[in-house]
């Protein structure tokens, strides 16, 4: 007489049973399982109250920012931890850089194809693939794109723009632009803060930013007197809102103030624009007798020291002054600590004021005392720059015209908590902050 099979059946399914409620419990508790909201308006099959999160309501967030500045494309590939409210912390950075600048392809725009699917390489192979869909990524162009007539800026970003589409990350119709110079400053200035702690507390003083590039130059700072933001233009003041704080700063952008362009200006090439491929150019920021060749926006520039009829040091100084005449204004920046950026601490670095690497603060004084020494006729030899001391005059006259004093400090850092201390993380908060809300 057969055995009956029911005890069989119902052994088997327990053990299905059981197998199943193991897998589902491996899945729930894997990281690779964890969603965060999309930042797509979510379809009728898709809600972002659906998707699990951490148990404390952590969960990752990322986001790729392109800054294509004048000298170099640099992408910051960011990963957010973020907690039901509370402001997100930086769990990580990722960093590239490459050159020449985007503007460098400006008759040519399809060669720059290549460096930027270089840099889509470094972010697919930084983000989670499970999480391209939903990872922004952003392009955002600054001074050297701004510098170009408009058809050959346009003409780039669309070739950029069908990069982006093609890639396997989220990109809208806003994902490439060029960035106006105010939006830099605030970004930067956001992007300090942040990396300070200062931006999380409403109570907290924060910190200003200069920000020296080649072809611009900013400076933003949350004013402690009210006069100044009575006497201000009503285009240097702005409020804006984050991390549910609203915050009002002094902020302005000096388009064509950027170390590069002064320089240029300086030695007399933006007064007489070359003829052809190379000009040649006599400048009192040189040493007598001296000469040099130096290539600007695919231009080869002879440059030639004045002939001997005054001090290097005061005949450059009255050449900056008048470049920078009247296109300044004071900011009385008053007891505010800043950072600054760029060719402040490159030029910094290489006078040995500050460490290469790891930053460090000067004077304002610092800068005016090393281009006395320089302009001089000391530190010219031993491969320094044969224009150090037009780079020095112009920023410690250009600090002047700002209104900081000789004995301001400054601090000099590349990193903070070894996050680069650029527009580019702030300009990622505010565009995932723009997502969110539409």
């Amino acid at each position: 007489m057969k055995r009956p099979k029911l005890p069989g059946v119902f052994l088997s399914a327990g053990f299905l049973l059981l197998y199943l409620l193991l897998v589902k419990r491996h899945y729930d508790s894997s990281p690779e399982t964890f969603r965060i909201p999309s930042y797509r308006r979510p379809g009728p099959d898709q809600s972002p109250d659906h998707e699990p999160a951490f148990a404390d309501g952590q969960r990752f967030q990322y986001g790729i920012m392109f800054d294509a500045g004048s000298t170099g494309t640099r992408v910051h590939i960011f990963k957010f931890q973020v907690q039901t409210n509370a402001a997100p912390s930086l769990f990580q950075e990722t960093f590239r850089a490459i050159e020449p600048g985007l503007s460098a392809y400006a008759d040519a725009p399809d060669q720059c194809a290549a460096g930027i699917l270089q840099l889509l390489e470094v972010a697919k192979t930084s983000v989670p693939p499970s999480a391209w869909s939903r990872t922004p990524v952003v392009l955002r162009a600054t001074a050297g794109l701004r510098l170009l007539p408009g058809g050959q800026a346009r003409l780039l970003l669309q070739r950029v723009m069908a990069l982006f589409v093609d890639s396997p990350f989220l990109s809208r119709e806003d994902s490439v632009s060029i960035m106006d110079g105010t939006d830099e400053g605030i970004s930067a200035w956001i992007t300090v803060n942040f990396l300070t702690g200062d931006l999380h507390r409403a109570d907290s003083p924060t910190v200003g930013m200069l920000d020296l590039g080649g072809g611009s130059t900013q400076i933003t700072f949350s004013p402690q007197d009210e006069k100044t933001i009575q006497t201000s233009p009503i285009d240097y003041i702005k409020s804006f809102q984050m991390f549910n704080n609203t915050h009002t700063v002094y902020t302005h952008s000096y388009l064509g103030l950027g170390l590069m362009s002064a320089r240029l200006a300086v030695l007399g090439g933006v007064e007489a624009p070359p003829l052809g491929d190379s000009r040649e150019l006599v400048t009192p920021c040189l040493a007598p007798g001296s000469g040099v060749s130096w290539e600007h926006a695919d231009v080869v520039y002879t440059v030639s020291g004045q002939e001997a009829g005054g001090a290097v040091l005061e005949a450059c100084r009255l050449r900056v002054q008048h470049v920078l005449g009247g296109k300044v204004l004071k900011a009385e920046p008053a007891d505010i600590d800043f950072y600054a950026f760029s060719f402040y601490y490159d030029r910094a670095a290489d006078l040995g004021l500050i460490e290469e690497r790891t930053g460090g603060s000067v004077k304002v004084s610092d800068y005016s005392d090393a281009a006395e020494r320089v302009c001089g006729g000391a530190g010219l030899s031993g491969g320094w720059s044969p224009f150090l001391c037009l780079d020095l005059v112009y920023i410690s006259t250009l600090l002047q015209e700002l209104g900081f004093p000789p004995n301001k400090p400054l601090k000099l850092a590349r990193t903070i908590h070894q996050v680069e201390t650029s527009w580019a993380l702030g300009a990622t908060f505010h565009y995932m902050e723009s997502l969110n809300t539409h």
